[in-house]
């Protein structure tokens, strides 16, 4: 089995990266485990993953707040890479992202469903264009724009509490998400989906304000 990664995408600890971990794993607050964050509402050793027959579980070590995996409480339960792991108020996302990546593709090969897939003009079928550029934005995500340099105090302070805004936001969304995993789906409702626009639109008007200075942001 390959090493294991995990990142806190929210949290105390948020921004953390674990990599190429051993299992098995053990996540609480305690001294003494793998992973061990600043959260009270985890206990002092609350979950693990270990190997069985090739697979990786994770097991809830009768934790006094329980573990969720993609939103569902779980005793014990088989991880797959892009799992999110919710523990007290942390959440942490599974894998590296070309474990996740391959994950996402070997999905798109298993499932048959008409939604993800578009007839050509020659008669063939082929991933639907958007699909296909949302997997390929994942294989991009190992090359973000990187962070501008030499920063004074207060532009790193403002591009800070911008970062903020966004990923508080786009956290209400994951927390919101509903995942069927056996179509390799997953929906929201109506006030999520244009939490989405909004964030979406403002972003665009952010980036319309900072290459023309004579652009206003809206209140």
């Amino acid at each position: 089995m390959s090493r294991l990664t995990l990142r806190v995408v929210q949290g105390a600890d948020r921004g953390r990266i674990y990599a190429e971990l051993k299992t098995p794993i053990s996540i609480g607050r305690e001294e003494g485990n793998t992973i061990q964050l600043n959260d009270e509402r985890i206990s002092r050793f609350h979950c693990k993953i270990q190997e069985d027959n090739d697979h990786l579980v994770l097991t809830d070590l009768e934790s006094t707040n329980g573990t969720r995996v993609n939103g569902q409480d779980c005793q014990l339960r088989i991880l797959r890479f892009g799992d999110i792991i919710a523990v007290g108020r942390s959440l942490l996302l599974f894998g590296t992202h070309e474990q996740i990546t391959a994950r996402v593709n070997e999905s798109l090969t298993a499932v048959e469903d008409s939604r993800m897939i578009s007839k050509t003009d020659s008669g063939d079928f082929d991933l639907d264009p958007v699909l296909a550029q949302s997997v390929q934005a994942l294989r991009d995500l190992n090359q973000p724009p990187q962070l501008p340099e030499r920063l004074s105090p207060s532009q790193a302070a403002q591009l800070a509490e911008l970062f903020e805004y966004f990923h508080a936001r786009i956290g209400e969304v994951v927390d919101s998400v509903k995942m069927n995993e056996k179509r390799s789906t997953v929906s929201v409702d109506l006030a999520t989906w244009q939490l989405m626009l909004q964030l979406y639109g403002r972003l665009s008007e952010l980036i319309r304000g900072i290459s023309d200075p004579d652009f206003k942001l809206p209140g």
